[in-house]
């Protein structure tokens, strides 16, 4: 009976989502800002301001694969308050002036702070969240995450041009505060007693990669890398094709498609299984992404905004839903590593593998192929996981 559906948002529920919220808030005011503030304070080169992004996700990359293997056997209250205290502290060093190398350090020790706070974020959620809701649970939870990737690039824009990076790096320190005042008032569910000690010992893959969570991790690094070309690309789009000024809401529409389409989504993956939401994702993302293609007008780029928001931004709540499902209880730590190495692997280093196609293809027939490669990760994804689904009756509420 739908009186008997357990509860969702729950207090725990909703501290957790906004913790999560002002940790990514912070990374992407910083992601528009620091290359910029890497280039006129410290007269960093184009590489160097480059790396200072990319060194932050190889910082969370390496913070994923520790934190995965051991959050199981540590307890998943302490590597929260670990990493949001870890964040709180990394956020300071962005005050001290020592030159370009000492920014880096600062981006890749951050990197590592946000990969092991984010990790234990999603972990605790897929704890808390109820079985039977797990998929429309997650879809929410990864609203936070998608709020701050609107509300953060908007914010970090408008504070440098109308502040100092001083302001901008307190703003980020007081956040990051108010991420640990506020996970206070959590109870923070543990892992099983059994499944610590049964944790194998010695170097071995699994230690670090959770082999069930591996196919559909696979698929989402494909679509990740994706959604890269649109995240980092699609200023200097705008720019050559003479649509900046709607390009500042793309990131709005994108957003807003994720909000109205999420509630409806969840819902149908827990009742009907992933691949009804997935299989359409893909389609919409591609189309959104061929559309993006041939923009020549406003209103055919924020309509891609939009069908990309219904694709790809239902498809990561998606896949990390069925990442935490179909793995053990137990190692649902590892799992959420897994899943968020794929996504972090695939919009980190996206830009970099496609920085090399650019110059070769232009912007336009950039995103005519990745509306080709998404379009044909659908085959990926089948054999993946949504052939198993097929055979097995899977649903998000199945035991």
């Amino acid at each position: 009976m739908e009186q008997a559906r357990p509860k969702l948002w729950t207090k725990d529920f909703i501290i957790i989502s906004a913790a999560n919220f002002f940790l990514y808030l912070i990374f992407y005011l910083l992601l528009v800002t620091i290359s910029v503030y890497a280039v006129n304070h410290y007269h960093a080169s184009e590489s160097q301001a480059g790396l200072a992004t990319g060194i932050f996700i190889i910082g969370t990359l390496i913070g994923r694969l520790v934190i995965g293997r051991i959050i199981e056997s540590v307890s998943t209250r302490k590597t929260m308050f670990f990493g949001l205290i870890f964040c709180i502290l990394a956020s300071g060093l962005y005050f001290i002036d020592l030159g370009t190398n000492f920014l880096l350090f600062t981006r890749f020790v951050h990197g590592l702070a946000l990969g092991v706070a984010s990790t234990a974020t999603g972990t605790i959620v897929a704890l808390i969240i109820p079985a039977v809701r797990k998929g429309e649970g997650i879809g929410y939870y990864s609203m936070s995450t998608t709020l701050a990737t609107a509300i953060g690039p908007f914010i970090g824009i408008y504070m440098s041009q109308h502040a100092s990076y001083a302001a901008i790096f307190s703003f980020c320190l007081a956040l990051g505060v108010i991420s640990f005042i506020i996970a206070l008032f959590m109870k923070v569910p543990e892992m099983k007693p059994a499944a610590k000690a049964a944790e194998p010992k010695g170097f071995k893959l699994s230690g670090f990669i959770e082999p069930k969570a591996l196919p559909i991790a696979l698929v989402t690094l494909i679509v990740g890398l994706g959604y890269s070309s649109v995240l980092s690309f699609i200023n200097f789009y705008a720019i050559e094709i003479d649509l900046v000024n709607v390009a500042s809401f793309f990131f709005i529409v994108y957003a807003v498609a994720i909000l109205v389409s999420r509630p409806f989504t969840g819902r149908l993956m827990d009742i009907k299984g992933a691949s009804y939401v997935m299989y359409p994702a893909f389609v919409l993302f591609a189309a959104g992404l061929f559309l993006l293609s041939s923009a020549s007008h406003g209103i055919s780029l924020l309509i891609a905004g939009v069908l990309i928001g219904f694709g790809f931004g239902n498809m990561q709540s998606c896949t990390q839903a069925i990442a935490v499902k179909v793995t053990p209880r137990e190692r649902m730590g590892l799992a959420t590593s897994t899943f968020f190495i794929a996504l972090d692997a695939g919009l980190g280093f996206g830009p970099y593998v496609l920085g090399f196609i650019i110059p070769l293809t232009g912007y336009r027939q950039l995103y005519l192929i990745m509306a080709i490669v998404v379009l044909a990760s659908t085959a990926l994804y089948y054999f993946m996981h949504g052939k198993r689904e097929a055979g097995t009756e899977f649903k998000m509420d199945a035991a």
